[in-house]
């Protein structure tokens, strides 16, 4: 953790629904005027698209059918917890993107699936948000997690998790239903291993819970919307949070645990907007003082 040079670090599973709480962290640097760099999780990744196909096929030949992009096998954590590092102490670090598609490419440059070179972050920045699959994991002597100063958990419960994957990747990326099965097949024992761990770890975790049935999320038909959801939100320390602040201003809202409150899924954006702007601020206001 750094006073000087904060860092937040948003992490969920690929579908999890962290690009709107990153949205969100926007929102809020853009009204309170903070300046903030941004990496994301999949600029990491090991291999290009062409690559990940090559040494995924590789791997099913060698009879290992789990070979997938939640492994830190197929991640530069090392890096990643390098650029944490280095952003703490200095607050700057390497970043490059990942090219996702015929959009980015033009943004940025590059053939969708590559990644740009290897570049320094801008500066100065008053902080730094990384939104990805690893911002809290554990491996050997690798703690990604270990330079944030607030992780913050994106955690759909599994089946609705699976069905914004399934909608996403049939929508953006032309993927059949069959198609995402097996990438959800594939990466199931990674995430078991290397994904879920890292909720233990987290400082906050938003877990949408659908109000909906979603037995099957394989053939369901649309994504549960926020009216049929409720967002349980956990503290992993309640010290400090005031619920009935909270409880007042989300009404519907009820606590479930000593450190948990639930909240009506219309009213998750408020929420995140009221648990989320003190901390950035208590983080900035640290940041002044330090200085």
């Amino acid at each position: 953790m750094s006073q000087r040079h904060p860092i937040i670090s948003v992490t969920g599973s690929s579908g999890a629904g962290t690009t709107s709480v990153r949205n969100v962290f926007e929102q809020i640097f853009r009204r309170e005027k903070i300046t903030a760099a941004h990496i994301e999780g999949d600029a990491f990744h090991r291999y290009d698209r062409a690559e990940m196909k090559t040494k995924m096929a590789e791997a099913e030949a060698a009879g290992n059918r789990h070979f997938s992009h939640f492994s830190p096998e197929t991640n530069l954590l090392a890096e990643l917890a390098a650029t944490f590092e280095s952003y703490a102490a200095t607050g700057t670090g390497q970043y490059r993107h990942y090219i996702h598609d015929q959009d980015e490419a033009e943004r940025y440059g590059g053939t969708p699936g590559t990644f740009t070179p290897w570049e320094d972050l801008p500066a100065p920045t008053d902080i730094l948000l990384y939104e990805g699959l690893h911002g809290a994991v554990r491996h050997g002597d690798i703690d990604t997690g270990r330079h944030a100063d607030v992780k913050i958990g994106v955690v759909p419960v599994i089946n609705l998790e699976w069905i914004q994957k399934i909608h996403r990747d049939r929508a953006a990326r032309r993927y059949s239903t069959e198609a995402v099965m097996d990438t959800i097949l594939r990466r199931m024992p990674d995430y078991v291993h290397y994904i879920c761990p890292q909720f233990t770890e987290t400082d906050i975790n938003f877990q949408r819970v659908p109000t909906v049935d979603t037995s099957n999320p394989f053939i369901a038909r649309w994504i549960p919307t926020a009216d049929e959801s409720i967002v349980v939100i956990r503290f992993r320390d309640p010290h400090g949070i005031d619920f009935p602040y909270l409880l007042a201003m989300l009404h519907g809202s009820f606590m479930s645990r000593a450190n948990s409150i639930a909240v009506p899924g219309n009213k998750f954006d408020l929420a995140m907007q009221l648990i989320l702007t003190p901390i950035i601020m208590q983080l900035m206001d640290r940041k002044r003082r330090a200085q």
